[in-house]
Order: structure tokens, then C-alpha cells, then sequence
């Protein structure tokens, strides 16, 4: 197993931006993503749908603003994008983090589960990006950074939505791009294969993670900050001619 890279010092590749980052309640990619954003220079906003969490980690973060929000809503949504551009003066950057997860066969799988992970993973990510595009279309400026999953071109047994969910952000990151480019408006996404947070232990028993684990070729899984790091990248003026890509941000090997 290789050692953890040490994390790394910011060096202001966002600065002067405004962003937003969906999900970021806790301890998982969206709230890496939001600190090493601010690490970088930006002014960001988080959201969430668990206001105890969001609440703790705009705390922890710091000089945030916060705003509950449940991406299956689409009057939440509206409600984030008016309070994020009212409040911060604009939107450069949107980070599509939020997403469900869970473990079903199909031949067990019932509509309700496969309908809450496509509606939060899939719909969400849509009704976000859709909210984005409304604005920043019109100001010929703008970049979103959707957060898909190799599960999207891999499978695995008990993942049948949300690797279908993860497929269709990858699509609708395509399909987004093209209309947004005539605007300058990049929109691009990140596949992770594994970045361990204690919140994925309750979508995946340990088992499964445990034997994940021994197909990535560094012997260990991500760290969320490292993935963060690509949407960081993603983000920044440094991917200027990068849109409608899907970034593999993965050691796995078949």
C-alpha cells in the first residue's frame, strides 16, 4: 500500500470566484471539496438537506454560507440559487456533489429505492445544473463540475441505480456541454472509484469496501481531498479547453 500524499497548500487558483457546492454537509467529497476550494481563494456557499450538519460543517469551514436545500425539491432549488446569487453577488463555479446511495439486487430492488437514489444522484444534478445554466448562459460565463462515479461505465452487483443514475449524470455532462459552450459555460464532471468517508459504510457493507479496496493499485482508496483536488483543477482557468469530459479520478483496475 503507498502512503497518502500530504495535502496540499492552496495557491490561489480560484480566487476572485464565487462557488457552490451541493451535499457538502459531513465528511465526504462535498465538503473537501468546499474547503480546499476556500483553500484556493473562493467564496464559497454550501448546501444541504441536513441543516444540523450543514450547520456544523459551515462552522468548521468557516466564512461560508450555508443554505438547506433538498435537490429533489425544485423550490429549494430555486431558493439556493436566488440566496447563493443574491447573497455572494454571483456564481462562477457549481459542484453537482449530491447523490444517494444503497445496496439492492434488482430482483429485490423496489420502486422506492430505485426512484430515491435516481431522483437525488440523477434529477438533482439536472434541476442544479439546469438552475446554473439559467444564469450563467445569459452572462457568458460560468463552469459546473458534476460528481459521477466509475460506476457509470463499470458495474457491481447490488448497484444496478445508482450506477445507472451515475451513467445518466455522465450523459447529461456531455449533452450540457455541448448546448453551454456557444455561452463560454464549461461543464465537465469527475468519476471517483473509491474515496472512503464514514458515510459510504452506510450504502456499502464492509465486506464489499474491504474487497474494493484490493483493486485500486495503490492499495488504499482515495482520500475525499484528493478527489476535491481534480474538482479544484476542474474548476480553475487551468482546464479552460476541458468540457464535456468525464475525469476517471481512480487507481482501480479490472
Amino acid at each position: 500500500m503507498t502512503q497518502t500524499p500530504p495535502y496540499p497548500a492552496g495557491r490561489g487558483l480560484l480566487e476572485g470566484k464565487t462557488l457552490l457546492v451541493t451535499a457538502a454537509a459531513g465528511t465526504g467529497i462535498g465538503f473537501a471539496t468546499a474547503k480546499r476550494c476556500a483553500e484556493e481563494g473562493a467564496t464559497v456557499a454550501i448546501s444541504d438537506k441536513h441543516q444540523r450538519r450543514l450547520a456544523e460543517s459551515a462552522g468548521e469551514l468557516g466564512g461560508v454560507l450555508a443554505v438547506p436545500c433538498d435537490v429533489t425539491n425544485e423550490d429549494d432549488v430555486q431558493a439556493l440559487f436566488t440566496r447563493v446569487v443574491g447573497e455572494l453577488g454571483g456564481l462562477d463555479v457549481l459542484v453537482n456533489n449530491a447523490g444517494l446511495g444503497g445496496t439492492a439486487r434488482l430482483t429485490e430492488m423496489t420502486d422506492e429505492q430505485w426512484n430515491a437514489v435516481l431522483d437525488v444522484t440523477l434529477n438533482g444534478t439536472f434541476r442544479c445544473t439546469r438552475a446554473a445554466l439559467r444564469y450563467m448562459v445569459p452572462r457568458q460565463s460560468g463552469v459546473i463540475v458534476n460528481n459521477a462515479s466509475v460506476l457509470g461505465w463499470r458495474a457491481q452487483v447490488g448497484q444496478a441505480h445508482y450506477a445507472a443514475a451515475k451513467a445518466g449524470v455522465m450523459a447529461l455532462t456531455r449533452c450540457a456541454a455541448l448546448e453551454a459552450a456557444p455561452a463560454g459555460v464549461r461543464v465537465n464532471a469527475v468519476s471517483p472509484s473509491l474515496a472512503m468517508h464514514p458515510f459510504l459504510s452506510k450504502a456499502i457493507d464492509q465486506e464489499t469496501l474491504d474487497e474494493l479496496v484490493t483493486r485500486e493499485a495503490f492499495g488504499r482508496s482515495a482520500e475525499p481531498w484528493e478527489v476535491a483536488n481534480v474538482i479544484v483543477f476542474l474548476a480553475s482557468e487551468y482546464s479552460s479547453y476541458m468540457t464535456g469530459e468525464v475525469v476517471s479520478v481512480s487507481s482501480q483496475h479490472p
